[in-house]
């Protein structure tokens, strides 16, 4: 655990090797993703920046090394360094690109819809396939349902549903789009 929702900010984070996830909990229990992060990777910036609390915990979903900054000398380096807080820039950007385009896409009820709106938004603005090349979505269903706020079960009828309908392709148990 890197950090529980409702602390404070001390460290910008970024992730060296492994996968990192920031989540919630709603009031049943489940979770929902707000996003995965990986190598080169950081995150939890946003109540840094805010002098916020955090409104998700972070915590490792496999063996990772991540590196962290005290946030005086992280915001050091920034005031120094006017290349660096650029890109930082164009990271909180980005996110705040995806939370936008999410929410829009998950206050659908429509479960193959949320489905489409996700590998969608994962294939041109993560990976930047081109439309009309297949992409192979790398999330397993479990992380699907958590990032949409769906059940396992039901994502895997709606990504059948896709298949049937040709809006995806299942190849060796893999989703492509």
């Amino acid at each position: 655990m890197l950090f529980e929702i409702d602390t404070t900010p001390r460290f910008y984070y970024q992730v060296i090797s492994g996968e990192i996830k920031m989540g919630n909990l709603n009031e049943d229990g489940k979770e929902y993703i707000q996003g995965l992060f990986s190598k080169g990777s950081s995150f939890g910036e946003p109540p840094l920046f805010g002098e916020m609390k955090y409104p998700a915990y972070a915590m490792a979903v496999e063996d990772s090394l991540v590196w962290q900054l005290e946030k005086s000398r992280f915001f050091e380096l920034l005031k120094s360094n006017p290349d660096a807080h650029l890109k930082v820039t164009k990271t909180l950007a980005k996110r705040l690109h995806y939370k936008a385009t999410m929410v829009a896409g998950i206050s659908t009820e429509n479960a193959t819809d949320r489905l489409l709106n996700l590998m969608d938004y994962f294939k041109k603005h993560i990976h930047k396939i081109p439309g009309d090349k297949l992409y192979r979505v790398e999330l397993s269903r479990q992380q699907l349902a958590d990032l949409t706020g769906l059940r396992v079960e039901t994502v895997i009828r709606a990504v059948k549903e896709l298949e049937n309908t040709g809006e995806v392709q299942i190849k060796s148990r893999k989703i492509y789009r």
